[in-house]
């Protein structure tokens, strides 16, 4: 079987004829086209850009438009979502207007300043350590360019749409999830421009029922790394109750959470703390403690910020073991020093939102 090419999803993407005359990619509307060919089939997802204030009117285009892809020969899979050629709003001060999200009572980001601090495993196991406290919890995935809780979750499928349009979120371990990852193919790069990743993390706050299964208590969102557009939609865009700032103890790491805290601070996010992560080792065979990355380190940028600092984490082969295998450690092995280390952390974050 031949390969799919962009020709072809292109051609026949012509087909689909805009409300006021023109096709989709004469019009230049197809954006961050991704194919992946596989032995089994291809895997094709895209945007189709559009005018923000039109997105429920052609939610139908967007369902015509992956109809169509999905009954070339050779294709076995596509996503197609809607998004906005719309740039980012302008700060304008501390008070500018946002809007919550239905049925959520708190909103926390969970962010870094550099990527592979182990951002997204600490998210996971708070959100699951807020749920084993009785919460309601949802857990939305706005790492746009690289998803991991479908992964981190042994999560598969795609969200269900209502009547409304609006998504329902996935359910795992009494949490409702979201992500980019769902909607598509684990490996299929992200290409996208700011005002695209704008609309994404808008459509996924947004345009998703995070209340079908009863109000959230506290919605947990595992963000980028760094100082992005999609830190500053969340930033600007939603009520945030706070934002906790991983980090590892060594230097390089501590400058960029620096960048971070002063980003919250700029767009009037309160700081709820610093957690340290892979704060130290512990050989499992001969117990011998080993500071890998130093130590300390995130305690004493907290103290010297003026920040809370919320607790270490350290370096445990089976915080990755459990990672992989799709169970939050606090789940996995809810005893563990490991487990009870995020337990004491979320109860910390509980506190300062209400």
């Amino acid at each position: 079987m031949n390969p799919i090419t962009e020709t072809a999803i292109l051609d026949a993407l012509r087909q689909l004829k805009t409300p006021d005359g023109g096709d989709i990619v004469a019009r230049s509307m197809v954006e961050g086209l991704a194919i992946k060919n596989a032995p089994g089939g291809a895997q094709v997802s895209f945007a189709i850009a559009v005018d923000p204030q039109l997105g429920a009117v052609l939610e139908p285009l967007r369902a015509a438009a992956e109809k169509i892809i999905l009954h070339l020969p050779g294709v076995t899979g596509v996503s197609v979502i809607l998004t906005a050629h719309k740039t980012a709003p302008e700060m304008k001060g501390p008070h500018r207007e946002k809007m919550p999200i239905p049925g959520v009572a708190h909103v926390v980001a969970v962010a870094s300043g550099k990527g592979g601090v182990g951002k997204s495993t600490t998210a996971v196991n708070l959100a699951t350590a807020f749920a084993a406290n009785g919460l309601k919890v949802g857990l939305l995935d706005a790492d746009i360019y690289g998803p991991s809780m479908p992964r981190m979750l042994a999560l598969k499928g795609k969200p269900e749409v209502r009547d409304d349009k609006k998504l329902l979120p996935m359910e795992r371990y009494n949490l409702a999830v979201m992500s980019m990852g769902f909607l598509i193919a684990e490996d299929a790069p992200m290409i996208w421009r700011g005002p695209m990743v704008h609309s994404a993390v808008q459509q996924m706050l947004r345009d998703v029922a995070w209340n079908a299964r009863g109000n959230l208590d506290i919605l947990v969102v595992d963000m980028p790394p760094g100082t992005g557009d999609a830190q500053l939609t969340m930033a600007q865009q939603v009520p945030l109750a706070g934002a906790v700032i991983v980090s590892t103890p060594q230097d390089i790491a501590l400058i960029d959470a620096r960048k971070g805290l002063a980003m919250f601070k700029r767009v009037d996010v309160p700081v709820l703390g610093f957690i340290e992560n892979m704060s130290y080792f512990l050989c499992p065979h001969c117990g011998e403690r080993s500071d890998i990355f130093s130590h300390g380190g995130a305690r004493q940028e907290a103290d010297k910020l003026g920040v809370p600092f919320l607790g270490e984490i350290p370096l445990d082969i089976a915080l990755r073991e459990t990672s992989d295998a799709g169970t939050p450690i606090v789940l996995a092995q809810p005893e563990s020093s490991l487990a009870q280390a995020y337990v004491a952390i979320a109860e910390k974050i509980w506190k300062a939102v209400l």
